[in-house]
């Protein structure tokens, strides 16, 4: 099989089951030393793969690994003062640490924006077992913009096939359904 492709050190070995019980944990940035924690009091939705250019990636992964929460749920708990945000012009604010540059989550400020009241965060900050598994993955192409080989494309769409991760070069299609309702309602076609 193709398990020579790296897509992410947390689903390399297989995809590991969320549990229905599980109510949060605690994310930690990569720093020795006072480390900036974000306290997430909810189970994520949406966990995936992802491809984009945008989003932080652990060394040597073809992909990041992001969910959501709702932004209610999610306190940062510990040195705030080291988070800055990493492109003020993305829709996604993305507040990562000034020391290690590690992503504590991304936040959409635009109330008009269909995953405004959702945070994104990465799962694998976090030492609590329990997270939703991820369920799809988002973006593939985008990841010759990082620099894989398009030869490697099949390859690579064959190993997340095989992590049962279906792969799209958008988002999932109940996220892109919710996309298009909010849009819909926005323009009071529904």
């Amino acid at each position: 099989m193709s398990h020579h492709i790296h897509i992410h050190p947390a689903v390399d070995d297989g995809v590991r089951p969320g549990r229905d019980d599980f109510a949060g944990g605690t994310l930690r940035c990569h720093c020795p030393d006072d480390k900036v924690e974000v306290t997430v009091e909810a189970q994520c939705a949406h966990n995936h793969v992802c491809g984009c250019t945008r989003c932080w990636k652990p060394e040597g992964a073809l992909f990041s690994m992001v969910a959501v929460v709702p932004r209610d749920k999610l306190k940062v708990t510990a040195n705030e003062d080291k988070l800055e945000v990493v492109d003020p012009s993305a829709a996604i604010q993305r507040h990562a640490c000034k020391g290690c540059g590690v992503h504590m989550f991304g936040r959409i400020e635009n109330t008009e924006h269909p995953f405004h009241g959702l945070d994104f965060i990465h799962t694998e900050l976090s030492d609590d077992s329990g997270w939703a598994a991820p369920e799809f993955a988002a973006f593939v192409s985008s990841i010759i913009e990082s620099g894989t080989n398009p030869d490697d494309m099949s390859a690579v769409r064959a190993r997340l096939k095989e992590l049962g991760l279906e792969p799209y070069d958008c988002l999932s299609p109940p996220l892109m359904d919710a996309i298009a309702t909010h849009t819909a309602k926005a323009k009071g076609v529904l």
